[in-house]
């Protein structure tokens, strides 16, 4: 009873809880939160309790930096919860902050994604941390649906729309039609790999060793799928794995494009499976209207010209691929509180 009459003093909430980046969208305000999921915390005590003393943007600039005794954490691994209490406590922070700091008085009601391909298990988790962070009620939702709603795509119409959502830790693809999922793949493979793997041809190439951050920027920076009209380079600074001493080598965009090959190559394989198990009505429309492509990741400069080429079909980039997901979520929870009948697949678990 207490936490439904403080649900009128809280904010209907979407939170699109990646592995490398929370985005929150409170009902009527839009994007609010936008942040890295990581924690930094200090060990308290015998017991190995953790006190949070970093969220978000302060916590992962301590990446690599930090003190003995603290250390960085990100909860969340390809989508899924590695770490339950670490989880509760940021997604119970973020709440908090998208609801003013009315804590005590405010349990709100919270629409949050999950990668399509999650185990039963997986998503109770993930609404047991919600719920333990102070929901008053949690809706689950598979990332593709929510990126497909967030972008607009007519999902409720009896045609064929495809959306690939490429995140931090998973890549995932579902095709839709009459509003609901005709079916779906995720792939645990997507931007903290091509990371890793910029990080292990920096070792093999240079005997260089880098940490997650200056290889997103590399990435960032002069990272692509496909050859461009002019290749770019950029000096990178490490340690050399050679005699420990600082070192300093420039690094062309060709090598890094030689060294994330695989995990695009991977990516493109579960597109090709994706469309030759979608019913052939619905694969018409896809040549028609092509795909949507959305996430962070896809930000990788060519990828949609070299995913066009690969399936032979348009594709077209969402106009905020970061925050396709909350939008969708916002949507989402607009679409429950008019009363709609909408054939979503959403998990509707609450207390």
């Amino acid at each position: 009873m207490f936490k439904f009459l403080s649900g009128l003093f809280s904010r209907d909430i979407g939170i699109d809880l990646g592995s490398t980046n929370m985005v929150v969208y409170a009902k009527g305000h839009g994007i609010v939160i936008d942040e890295p999921s990581v924690l930094a915390v200090r060990k308290a005590g015998f017991k190995g309790k953790k006190d949070v003393i970093a969220f978000g943007g302060p916590a992962k600039e301590m990446i690599g930096k930090v003190p003995i005794g603290i250390e960085t954490i990100r909860p969340l691994q390809h989508g899924v919860i590695a770490d339950f209490d670490m989880t509760e406590q940021m997604v119970g922070h973020y709440m908090n902050e998208a609801n003013r700091g009315r804590r005590l008085m405010a349990h709100p009601r919270v629409a949050i994604c999950v990668p399509a391909g999650v185990t039963e298990v997986e998503k109770r988790a993930v609404v047991d941390a919600t719920l333990g962070a102070g929901a008053r009620e949690a809706f689950v939702v598979e990332d593709p649906l929510a990126a497909a709603l967030g972008t607009g795509l007519p999902i409720n119409e009896p045609k064929g729309n495809m959306v690939v959502d490429l995140g931090g830790g998973t890549s995932e693809i579902a095709v839709l039609s009459l509003g609901g999922i005709v079916l779906s793949n995720s792939l645990r493979a997507a931007g903290d790999d091509i990371d890793a793997a910029i990080i292990s041809m920096m070792r093999q190439n240079y005997t260089l060793s880098i940490g997650e951050s200056t290889a997103e920027e590399v990435k960032c920076t002069i990272g692509s799928v496909i050859p461009l009209e002019e290749e770019v380079e950029m000096e990178v600074k490490g340690r050399d794995l050679m005699d420990g001493l600082p070192k300093v080598v420039s690094v062309t965009s060709t090598e890094v494009r030689d060294a994330i090959e695989s995990i695009i190559l991977r990516i493109e394989e579960m597109l090709r499976y994706a469309i030759e198990q979608t019913p052939p009505e619905l694969v018409k429309d896809i040549v028609d209207h092509g795909f949507v492509l959305t996430g962070g990741t896809s930000q990788l400069q060519g990828l949609s010209t070299r995913f066009s080429d690969a399936i032979n079909v348009p594709v077209h980039m969402a106009e905020a691929p970061l925050y396709s997901v909350a939008f969708g979520l916002g949507r989402l929870l607009e679409t429950v509180d008019r009363g709609e009948k909408i054939a979503v697949t959403v998990d509707h678990s609450a207390v």
